[in-house]
């Protein structure tokens, strides 16, 4: 429905009168120069360029779209600018196979290949090589995940196990979401957006340069969106608002050495409806809860290559987290570290080793919907991987074997192995065929939260009980076998085909059985 605005005399609507004039105009001069920069952007791309998109997510390291053994899909910085669009799950609708519902303003479920709900824990997210996957409910809350978008420079979605490289819970796929580069945003940038249900979103950013070897850049965003419209025509309740800030170094300490260096803030606020039990009639009552939370980050990172076929890397970071909304209270700290080294053997083996070590802490405050036991928890994940791309035949036949073992508080130790083989019969097309194992980790609350449901008055007293949902200390991790063939083809430079098929086989998995 297109926005109205009611005239009026009072001085707070001419104010705001003369603030959408000004918010619109901008926001057409923006529409008006996009396109311009957009081709710009293209024209600097050499056909080679285009023909030969390179993914890193696969394998991590470079490699070329159509020599990646899995389903990959790719959504660049250009796709974005050209849809105008806003928010990362938004921007995940242009990935084929992924499942993408909006629960309300500021909650989505997004999911690959089933199972998907708002707290979906069968996909692994990273944003710049930080997980951002919740240890308490499992899945991803996307309404805290925002950037600006103007300093994204890709998001890689793998469809299907990529846990052999990225560990537990990369179960059904991986969606991997880098930024562009300091030096690569240099200036000062304004940009603003304006709809029905989105107010003036507002960010601004600055880079700058201290010498030819170290850049930087700070960005300040904020955004308020309007509650959506219910069918009754009333409101939903669920206007979401919030800040982010943030800054981003990257220094050449050598040629052969490159050190990050980033972090962020933000505060946000949202509303939601929700039901609440009660024992007496009509036995549930509807209540709007707020939800305020707030955190930061800081990541740091350093690389060194060795040769063109070897390389070194170093990361690490902490992340701080607090979240209250009327049903739960969490506050949690996490701290991780990995490191990377990839080496060639003679002319047919590349391989890449890495080790790493995560470790989180919680905090939860019961309500009367909610309850945790114990409230406090540390959990510790040791994890190594070794895997080797081996080539068989060159350009035609490459073979990947490869395997992950973590350990968890939970459940002990898992063993998260694959193979892969891709088959070039012509530089234009490719097959490919992988078989893996893939696990997802227990969250905190299946295993030691109860969450209070709805009430029943049909017994045969006739007096109403009360259910809920109790954790099971005994749950195990949900298993995945999958068995993946893919074909691809290029029929043109601006057209081409990809089919991928597969067969999952899970076991353990984790529902919800009748008790007393």
């Amino acid at each position: 429905m297109p926005p109205s605005l009611r005239l009026s005399n009072s001085p707070w609507n001419q104010i705001r009168r003369v603030q959408t004039i000004v918010w619109v105009g901008l926001a057409w001069f923006m529409v008006s120069a996009a396109p311009a920069a957009v081709i710009a952007s293209l024209a600097d791309l050499s056909m080679e360029q285009l023909m030969n998109e390179s993914v890193t997510s696969v394998s991590k390291k470079q490699t070329k779209l159509s020599d990646a053994a899995a389903a990959i899909s790719i959504v660049t910085a250009d796709d974005i600018e050209r849809l105008g669009i806003t928010t990362i799950p938004e921007a995940l609708r242009l990935v084929p196979g992924l499942d993408v519902a909006q629960m309300d303003a500021s909650r989505w479920a997004i999911s690959s290949r089933g199972f998907n709900f708002g707290y979906a824990n069968k996909l692994l997210v990273l944003m710049d090589g930080r997980s951002l996957y919740s240890p308490a409910f499992g899945g991803v809350q996307w309404g805290l995940q925002d950037m600006m978008l103007e300093d994204l420079d890709r998001i890689e979605v793998i469809r299907g196990p990529g846990a052999t490289l990225w560990g537990a819970n990369a179960v059904n796929g991986v969606i991997n979401i880098t930024s562009k580069s300091s030096k690569d945003t240099q200036g000062m940038l304004v940009s603003t957006a304006l709809g029905s249900d989105e107010q003036p979103l507002t960010s601004i950013r600055y880079g700058g340069e201290v010498n030819p070897q170290l850049h930087y850049r700070m960005y300040l965003k904020y955004f308020n969106r309007d509650d959506f419209s219910l069918q009754s025509g009333g409101s939903a309740g669920d206007g979401w608002d919030g800040m982010r800030g943030g800054f981003r170094t990257d220094w050449e300490a050598s040629v052969r050495d490159l050190v990050t260096l980033q972090g962020d803030f933000y505060s946000m606020a949202s509303g939601e409806n929700v039901t609440l039990p009660q024992f007496t009639p009509p036995f549930s009552t509807d209540q709007k809860v707020n939800s305020d939370s707030y955190g930061g980050n800081l990541l740091g990172r350093w690389t060194r290559t060795l040769s063109e076929t070897s390389h070194l890397s170093l990361q690490a970071y902490f992340d701080y987290f607090r979240t209250y909304n009327g049903l739960t209270r969490e506050t949690r700290r996490t701290g991780d570290i990995e490191g990377e080294y990839r080496f060639a053997v003679g002319s047919r083996h590349d391989l890449i080793w890495g080790m790493g070590y995560r470790f989180t802490t919680d905090d939860f405050n019961s309500t009367p919907i909610t309850t945790w036991d114990p409230a406090s928890r540390d959990l510790h994940l040791f994890n190594t991987f070794l895997q080797d791309e081996i080539t068989l035949i060159p350009d035609r036949l490459r073979f990947t074997l490869g395997s992950k073992l973590e350990h968890n508080d939970y459940t002990g130790w898992e063993i998260q192995p694959s193979a892969r083989l891709l088959w070039t019969p012509h530089k234009q097309h490719s097959v490919w065929a992988s078989v893996s194992h893939a696990v997802a980790n227990p969250t905190r609350a299946s295993r030691e939260g109860t969450v209070v449901g709805i009430v029943f008055h049909r017994d045969p007293a006739g007096l109403p009980f009360q259910s809920a949902l109790v954790g099971n200390d005994n749950l195990v991790s949900e298993e995945l076998d999958a068995f993946e063939l893919g074909y691809r083809v290029e029929v043109t430079p601006e057209l081409s085909f990809d089919l991928a098929t597969f067969y999952n086989k899970y076991d353990n998995l984790v529902g919800v059985i009748r008790g007393s």
